[in-house]
């Protein structure tokens, strides 16, 4: 059974791939922490990737809210107060970042352990 085939299964691999280039965007914002003129970075949230995805949601009911386009998922400026060498890491700020991406790798792996589970259960395996 290929499992790339499964939306279910893309979409984790999505999600991990988005977390991953998280953690190391925020891995460079707490290392430049004393960076004059270093500005902290961020990507936009994993949501707006899902509004951009190739297959868009099909309004099936006029009743169903239709979809709604998000914005770049690309590493964006995180605007907040700078530091007088014109630094804008707040490493409270980074830390709290750091945690929450890794809370949802977590879940993210979780998930998909359990699923594969229900599926191997499916199958008889």
């Amino acid at each position: 059974m290929d499992l790339t085939r499964i939306a279910l299964f893309d979409l984790a691999d999505k999600r991990l791939a988005w977390v991953d280039k998280r953690q190391e965007l925020l891995a460079q914002n707490v290392a430049n922490a004393n960076t004059p003129g270093w500005r902290s970075r961020d990507l936009t949230p994993f949501a707006a990737q899902l509004t951009q995805a190739e297959a868009a949601p099909v309004q099936t009911n006029p009743m169903h809210l239709p979809g709604a386009a998000g914005s770049s998922p690309n590493a964006r400026p995180v605007p907040g107060q700078r530091a007088p060498d014109g630094n804008a890491v707040s490493l409270d700020v980074e830390l709290t970042r750091i945690a929450d991406t890794e809370t949802t790798q977590a879940l993210v792996g979780d998930l998909y352990k359990k699923y594969l589970g229900f599926f191997r259960t499916a199958l008889g395996r």
